[in-house]
């Protein structure tokens, strides 16, 4: 499996951020954030149980803009 790295928290310091991933062939994106808490786990269970091999993460909105372009390489519509 090869990630592309889309990026990071613009405003981190330079590690341990939230950050981006496209894993191309299986068209998914993989997401590192913060850990949701109790009270944000438990409103999402509301909607969508969490199985046990699911997590829930927070990733700032100001990543908003690096998002889109996972989404894009995700589905093969970014341009090239």
């Amino acid at each position: 499996m090869a990630l592309r790295f889309i990026g990071i928290d613009p405003d981190t310091g330079g590690g341990n951020c939230p950050a981006l991933w496209v894993d191309a062939e299986r068209r998914e994106i993989i997401v590192q954030g913060w850990v949701a808490d109790e009270a944000t786990l438990q409103e999402c269970a509301q909607r969508s149980p969490r199985p046990e091999d699911e997590a829930v993460v927070r990733i700032p909105a100001r990543m908003a803009a690096q998002l889109r372009k996972a989404c894009d390489v995700a589905d093969g519509t970014e341009l090239r």
